[in-house]
This record gives structure tokens, sequence and C-alpha cells, in this order.
């Protein structure tokens, strides 16, 4: 890319020439933030990341035609794997395989290629409207109707024509933006659509359906979930007013990308394509545990700062996710999901999600990194 150009024509924003890291964000000025990997590796930890990449294409084969194999033969082994974090230079690849979105692809040929080019979008303005504030530090997405500004306003624009009842909402941009960071278009989209209709796990599209219901039905879990496991905080939540539709809803319909520092996104991402929404719910509430003393003494507004702000040590993968995965939720939450299907507060929490959607809403449009 000529690097003029690519200024000129950039939005308003950090400038492209400043360092990035090596995910290809901009780096802040006097940022001491992690980019995941040390400034300065060892031959050995080099050797040592040459063999676990060995293991994993072995894992894998060419072109992922052992992985389904090797995963029925060793599905604790590629468990385990998975949440020490899939290798870099692979992720794209293993994602497409463990959310089922290759096979998606395979069976729809030429169906991208119809909705970006003949169809067209009632979302589309909108679309175009929310594509420059989403991800803007990264040099990928920062060219004003450059390739990738473009590539996700295809993404997003198709799928809302292939699932018109669903159509767009501003949140699925960070999820479509992710996968574009890892994958083409196409594996992209399919990807997207493995999540939204649930090809694997559970259906995601409720999180952007009318009214949020899935959003609403997975706050209500997660706030007993923490009452359950965090007694003391969830009482001083009581007693502050603090309900999850006020920090945690952006942590369900972006998955974790759009706050927080990529690495964690990225590690929680692997996790979670291969085991489900739960892992959403055990992320939160390692984040909740790992500050949990110091968020029971804090008030209303700076806890409200807390819940919005972690610390940089609180997102280190390496600690947060071995706390996360002490939680055993799965059977918790079928429990909790009947409970909130059949309770008699359904209609009341129904009207208000509406309530809570404006302030989803702001929370979403404001700058992600």
């Amino acid at each position: 890319m000529d690097k003029k150009k690519a200024i000129d024509d950039t939005e308003p924003g950090p400038a492209p020439t400043r360092a990035v890291d090596r995910f290809g964000f901009i780096k802040q000025e006097q940022s001491s933030s992690p980019d995941g990997l040390p400034k300065g590796r060892s031959i050995h930890e080099r050797e040592r990341e040459e063999r676990r990449i060995r293991k994993w294409r072995k894992m894998i084969g060419v072109g992922g035609n052992d992985w389904k194999h090797y995963v029925r033969r060793n599905p604790h082994v590629v468990k385990r794997r998975i949440r020490k974090g899939i290798p870099d230079c692979l992720r794209g690849l293993v994602w497409q395989l463990i959310s089922g979105s290759r096979d998606l692809l395979l069976m729809n040929p030429g169906v991208y290629e119809t909705l970006v080019i003949y169809e067209t979008s009632a979302s589309e303005l909108e679309i175009i409207r929310d594509i420059s504030r989403t991800f803007p530090s990264h040099i990928f997405f920062q060219q004003r109707h450059g390739p990738g500004q473009r590539s996700l306003y295809n993404i997003l624009k198709a799928y809302s024509v292939y699932d018109r009842d669903v159509g767009y909402v501003q949140g699925m941009g960070f999820l479509a933006a992710l996968l574009l960071l890892y994958m083409s278009e196409e594996d992209a989209f399919w990807l997207l659509v493995a999540l939204l209709k649930g090809a694997v796990h559970a259906p995601m599209e409720g999180l952007y359906q009318a009214g949020l219901p899935l959003v609403q039905q997975y706050l209500s879990q997660f706030e007993k979930l923490v009452m359950e496991h965090m007694p003391k905080l969830g009482q001083h939540f009581v007693e502050e007013m603090i309900n999850p539709s006020m920090y945690a809803s952006q942590w369900f319909i972006t998955v974790f990308s759009y706050s927080f520092p990529f690495h964690l996104t990225l590690r929680v991402w692997d996790a979670f394509l291969y085991e489900g929404i739960k892992v959403v719910f055990q992320v939160g509430l390692s984040l909740l545990r790992f500050c949990h003393d110091d968020l029971v003494k804090l008030p209303f507004e700076k806890l409200l700062h807390a819940l919005r702000n972690f610390p940089e040590e609180a997102t280190d993968p390496d600690v947060l996710l071995p706390i996360a995965f002490t939680f055993k939720v799965s059977s918790r939450l079928e429990e909790l999901q009947k409970e909130y299907q059949k309770g008699p507060e359904r209609s009341s929490e129904t009207s208000s999600s509406r309530r809570h959607q404006p302030l989803i809403s702001k929370t979403m449009s404001r700058q992600g990194r």
C-alpha cells in the first residue's frame, strides 16, 4: 500500500505512520500494555513455539483434512490445547474447522457472491455509518473506503440480506471485523452465519434481534451466577443498584472483542468457538473474581467505572483464563435458562430490555480501541 495515499485517505484519528503492535493496532503513546508476546524472545522460547506449531499442524493435517478424525480420537487433548491458545499462524483455519463454517462454505458455493453483488439491503446506510467505528485503531480498517472497510461492509451487508429477520446491528461489526483479520471475506461471512445460526453451538441470533432477547436472558443468568459464586459482591451490586446491563452487555454482544486487549480477545475466542457461550460467562465471572476485593469496597460511580475499565493485570489471558475454567457453569446455565423462559418476570424483563437498549447502543458506539 502507498503510504502517502493511505495517510490522505484515512478517517480522522490516530496517524497510521505510528508504530503498530503484532496484531496491527496502533500503539498508544506511553502505553506499557503488552501485545501478547514478549518483546525479545529467547531461542528456547522460539523453539518451543515452533514445536507447538508442529503439533498443531500434525493435529490438523493438510488443509484441515485430519481435524475431525483427531478430535474424535483425542477430544481432551484438543480442548486442552485450544485453552492454551491456538498458534496465531493457524488461528484462521482452526476457527473455521471448530465453528462448522468450512462445511457451510462448501455447501453453499456462489451464495456469498450473489448476496454481495446482486442483492440490496435496507441497512446499507447504517452499515456505512458504523464502518469507521469498528476497530478504528487497526491499520486494516483505517483507510477510508479501503480494502478493510470495503470487506467489512460487504460481509455485514451480505448478512443483513441473508437473514432479513436479524438484519444488521452495530455489535455484529466487531465480530465480522475480528474474523476478517484471520480469513477471507467469504470465510468470515460463513463463520458469522455459523455463529448466529448455530452450526455447532446454540444460535446467537437472539443477541441481535429486536429487543435483544438473548442479551436479556444472558444478563439474567449472569446476575444469578454472580450471586451464587460471589455472594458478597452480588449483594454489593444490589445495594449499589448495579445490574449486568450496565457493564456486561457488550461482553455478550461482541464476545469480548470490543474493549479488551486483543491478545485476551483472541484467547477467549479460541475457547468460545470450541466450547460455546459458556466461555463468555466463565470469563465474565473470572474478571469479577480477580477484582473482587476491590470491587466490594467501591461506591456506585467508581464501581461502574471499574467494571468498564479492568486493570491490565486482570486481562492477562494466562492468569484470567485458568480462573475462568474453574467455574463449572454448563448445567447451571441450562437450569437458569429453563427458569428464565418459564418465569413470571419474563414479560417485565422484556419491557426493561427496551429501556436498556439505548444504553447498549451508546456503549457500542464508543470507539473500542
